[in-house]
């Protein structure tokens, strides 16, 4: 029993310190993410020429958080990856939902394709599956793949319920309670990595994407916290296997609220 306990607040320590190193170099990357990225040119084959990836930050952040999801991606250099900045000053996720909207169709449009997948971390998960069950979003969304995400809504930082965006990311919320209604027709694929130790997310479990119409796969992540899921290598590998898979077969083979159960360590 003490040899569990001991176990457990040294991986705790040991993922509250990378959370501060991760946060430090996010800092000193934050101004470089702050304007938006040039779009690339229509149909560059340097490019690639798979389906494009859009890459969406949470709240008052920027595409910064992505750099090493980029760089893997490029190495990978099968895909075209954009980033969205939404305004720090927005106050409605629906408003971001429908810009977020624009911004596909832009990308569709400049690139050929019918399709992109999106990766959404924190909010930007919430604003993307948004869009995608309530504005349409299915028909142009192949993958959705979020990263700590508040599905159910997260009880951390009350003090912070202020601001409009944050009440909408709490349990109960009308946004929330939009998101939980039936979505039938929904047909984008989602998929959910959770943390055990993302002390943004309370509970961690609301993380978790359960809900009966949509074709969920959650994935467990152990020994990380809420900035490292965009940045740990094990979680990027996860989410570039996720992009490689055959969209379609997986999409056509699943049933509606499923879990495969995988977990990363």
């Amino acid at each position: 029993m003490e040899f569990t306990r001991l176990t457990k607040v040294t991986t705790a320590l040991k993922a509250n310190a990378l959370e501060l190193a991760i946060l430090t170099g996010h800092l000193i990357l934050y101004p470089s993410g702050i304007a938006s990225e040039r779009p690339a040119a229509a149909k560059d084959p340097k490019a690639g020429t798979g389906r494009p990836v859009v890459l969406l930050h949470g709240f008052v952040d920027n595409r910064s958080v992505f750099v090493l999801l980029r760089r893997a991606l490029a190495r990978q250099g099968r895909r075209p990856v954009e980033s969205f900045n939404y305004s720090p000053l927005t106050c409605d996720l629906r408003a971001a939902a429908e810009l977020l909207g624009r911004h596909v169709e832009a990308v569709c449009a400049r690139t050929g394709h019918d399709e992109v997948d999106i990766v959404g971390h924190s909010l930007g998960g919430l604003i993307a599956r948004y869009y995608v069950q309530r504005l349409g979003g299915d028909a142009r969304v192949g993958t959705l793949v979020m990263l700590g995400t508040p599905h159910s809504g997260t009880a951390a930082a009350p003090w912070a319920g202020a601001h409009p965006l944050i009440r909408q990311m709490r349990p109960g919320s009308e946004v929330l309670r939009e998101l939980a209604e039936p979505a039938p027709d929904c047909r984008t694929a989602c998929v959910s990595f959770w943390s055990d130790l993302d002390q943004v997310m309370v509970p961690v479990e609301t993380a978790r994407l359960d809900h009966p119409d949509l074709l969920v796969h959650n994935v467990r992540v152990s020994g990380i916290g809420h900035l490292a899921l965009p940045v740990h290598p094990t979680v990027v590998a996860g989410i570039l296997q996720v992009l490689e898979a055959e969209d379609a077969e997986d999409s056509a083979g699943a049933t509606p609220g499923t879990e495969p159960g995988a977990s990363v360590a």
